[in-house]
C-alpha cells in the first residue's frame, strides 16, 4: 500500500460566498429559519464546533458587555468571544419570536413538544449545504469550521490567531490551514 502521511488532505469547506448564500437562505419569517440562522452563524462566523454550539447556555451571553463564553468541547477550557451585532441579533430574534418556554437553560431548542436542547447539527447543516449544490467532501458542521479557517488565513491572521480563534492547543492542528493558502505559500 502507499504511504498516507498524517495532514496529506486538505480541509476543506464551503467558499465563503457559499456561506453568505447560506445565511442567506435563513433569512425571512420561518421559525425554523429563525432558529437555524444564529447556530449557523456561530459555526461559520466564530468557527465553532458543533458541541458548542449545541452547549449554549442563556447564561453564556453578556448582552452588558457584548461577549459569549463558550466551553471547549474537546478541553472543558472556557473561552470568551465578542457578540458581533449580526449575530447578537440573530440571536435575539430567536429568543423574542421563536424559542419554546421552557426550564431549559440550553440556548437552542427544538421547535416541537416536548422541547428539547438541540444536540446534533448534521441533518440541518447538511440539508442546507446540499442544497447550495456545493461539492464537498462532508456537509456537516464541521466544513463551516474549516470555511472560518479559510477566511481568516485569507484575511491575513497569523496561524497563531487562527489556532486562537479555533480553540486549538497545539499549534500543529492549525498548521494544517497554511496549505489553504495558496498566495501565501507562492511567497514562499
Amino acid at each position: 500500500n502507499p504511504r498516507v502521511f498524517s495532514q496529506a488532505s486538505l480541509p476543506l469547506g464551503p467558499l465563503w460566498d457559499d456561506v453568505k448564500r447560506l445565511l442567506a437562505m435563513t433569512e425571512g419569517d420561518q421559525p425554523t429559519n429563525i432558529r437555524d440562522r444564529p447556530m449557523l452563524m456561530l459555526l461559520a462566523i466564530y468557527g465553532l464546533r458543533q458541541g458548542e454550539v449545541s452547549h449554549l447556555r442563556l447564561e453564556d451571553i453578556d448582552w452588558e458587555h457584548e461577549v459569549f463564553r463558550v466551553i471547549s468541547s474537546k478541553s472543558g477550557q472556557p473561552r470568551t468571544y465578542p457578540l458581533m451585532r449580526s449575530v447578537g441579533d440573530a440571536i435575539l430574534c430567536y429568543l423574542r419570536k421563536v424559542r419554546p418556554r421552557s426550564t431549559h437553560r440550553e440556548l437552542f431548542l427544538s421547535l416541537r413538544a416536548p422541547f428539547r436542547p438541540v444536540r446534533s447539527l448534521w441533518g440541518m447543516v447538511g440539508r442546507r449545504l446540499r442544497s447550495l449544490g456545493v461539492s464537498l467532501p462532508h456537509y456537516g458542521p464541521h466544513a463551516l469550521r474549516h470555511a472560518c479557517a479559510s477566511r481568516l488565513l485569507a484575511a491575513g491572521l497569523s496561524l497563531k490567531e487562527i489556532g486562537d480563534q479555533l480553540g486549538h492547543r497545539d499549534p500543529d492542528t492549525t498548521r494544517i490551514y497554511a496549505k489553504v493558502d495558496l498566495v501565501g505559500l507562492r511567497q514562499v
